[in-house]
């Protein structure tokens, strides 16, 4: 038998392969020994299309190739913008309103970012046939500063000695097919765009960022609907949006097509009008038509609800497991479930947030939180940080146990010797910079009259206890 195995030709080479190509040797060129770290793309979880939203996706995505997650997540932005800032979550001084910003990410020509927002146009369409008022302002791209921005929705201002009146309608749902713009704007010298952008999801007033300037825009209601490429993404973000809260203002999905479909079929009109019928029971629901009176409508959460959500607050909403550039980008995963899920009760007609409410809303969030690893850590980057994580709750453990234990101790008695210095160094970093900290650590004083370096002691971090309001 020969010492290696050769792979054949290819079929379209003929019997005898390719006379030009070479032999190639798997024994030569695969070492076995290497981590195997090819990744699936992310697939969410069938739980995000949920009542009304789903309905609308699988409407979209029959007979086409539009992915229906993508659909779903502009309708959600569509939705939450037409929703307006009459419905409102309180959760400590903060009232959070269904308002969300959402960015399709896929590859050019894979990823049909253009047919996931068609049946949304279609849908706005027929329910200004119903209802003019009801349709929020669509502002289709073309972003480029902060004053332009607050132009779209101003509260009026001289021009020269022309009184231009206000904008009353807040509400602005802007579509960026080319996302890539706004982030090219944000490199700009001067430019403040991705700011205001910040801004805007917060729901505060846009004040002059000039004297020379003197637009305003109070009350803001601005969703975002952005589709881009991944290596535009990557090329274009820089680590100031990846640290400053502009990028973890998004919800980043990850969708291409999952079918071929050469010849693909429209929406039937008859189910458009239908589904633009739903919407605007919902709208009449939450009253949308009254833009000027604002949180006017309180949601809460049901007791079952409001546990699920506490569980997750305390654990998978602050996992850190993904790295310090995947935990920037993802800090502000509760707030986001909380309008998700407000979006998906109001689509039910429904005033408190219920657990299916939630169930929904974290389908998205974890989509969301795979996408975004997906997209900027490499698989190399990704493995390592399962390691570091699997050795952060090692550590955890042991000291559970333990009480107190020295770098050595750690070393030599939790991974008897098992494991890299980098791997534990990273670890214990991890668990100190974790918001709160999970372990504490402390220098012991060297004894009078021995040399050498000083001693850690390492400990879990004392939990304080729950007040009665907390809990």
């Amino acid at each position: 038998m020969p010492s290696h195995h050769f792979l054949q030709p290819h079929p379209a080479h003929g019997l005898n392969g390719d006379a030009n190509a070479q032999s190639i040797s798997v024994d030569d060129h695969i070492d076995d020994d290497s981590p195997d770290t090819h990744r699936n793309a992310p697939q969410p979880d069938p739980v995000c299309l949920f009542g009304l939203v789903g309905d609308v996706a699988r409407a979209g995505s029959e007979g086409t190739e539009a992915n229906p997650y993508a659909i779903a997540a502009n309708f959600m932005a569509y939705m939450s913008c037409a929703i307006g800032r009459g419905p409102y979550l309180p959760i400590g001084n903060t009232w959070h309103h269904a308002r969300l910003y959402v960015l399709h990410i896929g590859r050019s020509g894979r990823g049909r970012k253009g047919d996931a927002v068609s049946l949304v146009s279609r849908l706005d369409t027929a329910l200004r046939q119903l209802s003019e008022s009801a349709a929020p302002p669509i502002h289709r791209g073309g972003l480029s500063s902060r004053e332009g921005l607050v132009s779209l929705f101003h509260d009026g201002y001289k021009n020269g000695k022309v009184a231009v009146p206000a904008i009353e309608d807040k509400r602005l749902w802007v579509v960026e097919s080319e996302f890539a713009n706004v982030l090219h704007q944000g490199r700009r010298e001067g430019n403040t765009l991705s700011a205001a952008l910040r801004d805007c999801w917060d729901g505060v007033c846009l004040k002059p960022a000039t004297k020379s300037n003197r637009l305003y825009a109070s009350h803001p209601h601005l969703c975002l609907s952005g589709a881009i490429s991944p290596s535009e993404l990557l090329a274009l973000m820089r680590a100031r949006e990846l640290t400053n809260g502009f990028a973890n203002r998004f919800l980043m999905i990850w969708a291409e097509r999952e079918k071929i479909v050469p010849f693909p079929k429209a929406t039937p009109q008859e189910s458009v009008d239908a589904l633009a019928a739903r919407i605007l029971s919902v709208l009449d629901f939450v009253q949308a038509e009254r833009i000027s009176e604002r949180d006017r409508l309180q949601i809460g959460l049901t007791a079952k609800a409001q546990d699920i959500y506490a569980h997750l607050y305390r654990g998978e909403l602050i996992d850190d497991s993904g790295g310090e550039r995947v935990t920037a980008l993802l800090e502000r995963r509760a707030p986001m479930l909380l309008r998700l899920a407000m979006l998906f009760a109001l689509c039910d007609m429904q005033t408190q947030i219920d657990v299916q409410h939630i169930q929904a809303a974290m389908g998205w969030i974890r989509h969301g939180v795979e996408s975004a690893k997906f997209v900027f850590v490499k698989a190399t980057d990704a493995a390592d940080s399962v390691r570091t994580h699997a050795a952060a709750k090692k550590i955890v453990e042991f000291l559970r146990v333990k009480g107190t234990a020295t770098r050595w101790q750690i070393t030599s008695e939790c991974f008897q010797g098992h494991a890299s210095k980098a791997i534990i160094d990273t670890a214990i970093e991890r668990l100190l910079m974790a918001s709160p900290p999970q372990i504490t650590v402390q220098t012991q004083p060297r004894t009078r009259g021995v040399r050498g370096p000083q001693t850690n002691i390492y400990a879990l971090s004392v939990v304080r206890p729950l007040s009665a309001t907390e809990k």
